[in-house]
């Protein structure tokens, strides 16, 4: 299968880098000071979604200020050594053109520059959760990101490995590629299912993206 596009679309965390473990240790701290257990988070949808949802989903309203600030505050004191590149990234973002793709993230802008340049990328054209008012599923990151790039969604893909971030960009209008980096295939609907950027191929022809399975 391959599509044709102007512009590509990145999760950040799970597609291009890998924090899992970083985001791991940070959360569970939160979670023991915060009083909260397994159960708790098993009734929310966790994976994909901006801190401040979540955060509102587990907590009583007068509490989510400064609960929001402190998972934050550890997430930003963990990034050094936390932080690798997935399989695939670096060859493929080097065979991009500039202004041609962008990181769409529920992660904060300070958090997502600091785990990029960790992961030894540049910051290119970034949608964090500050520059929006609904985060994924909702479609309004992708959209964003297509409009700052002056790409119709219908000319972009978007790379995603969490069910949230495929369904927001097929609402977009966009076309989907879902990673199985954290979750297996069966959870996961898109266009085309591979398990991580080194199995995606693209060729730039006149200025348009051809994206595909295989190197």
């Amino acid at each position: 299968m391959t599509f044709t596009a102007r512009a590509l679309l990145f999760d950040n965390d799970g597609t291009l880098v890998s924090s899992m473990a970083s985001v791991d240790r940070c959360w569970r701290r939160w979670a023991a000071e915060e009083g909260l257990g397994a159960a708790d988070f098993a009734r929310v949808a966790l994976h994909g979604r901006p801190a401040a949802e979540i955060v509102a989903d587990l907590l009583p309203a007068a509490r989510v200020p400064a609960a929001l600030a402190r998972i934050h505050e550890l997430e930003a004191a963990d990034v050094a050594g936390g932080v690798e590149l997935l399989p695939g990234t670096k060859d493929l973002l080097a065979a991009l053109p500039a202004g041609s793709w962008a990181v769409v993230t529920s992660a904060t802008r300070p958090l997502a520059e600091a785990r990029l340049r960790e992961a030894g990328l540049a910051v290119p054209e970034l949608v964090a959760a500050e520059d929006i008012t609904r985060g994924k599923p909702d479609p309004e990151p992708f959209l964003l990101a297509a409009r700052r790039l002056g790409v119709a969604p219908a000319d972009c893909v978007v790379f995603e490995d969490a069910p949230a971030g495929l369904a927001a960009g097929r609402a977009a209008g966009m076309r989907t590629v879902a990673l199985t980096t954290t979750h297996p295939a069966e959870e996961l609907v898109a266009d085309l299912v591979v398990p991580d950027l080194s199995a995606v191929s693209v060729q730039v022809k006149a200025g348009v993206l051809e994206v595909g399975a295989g190197r």
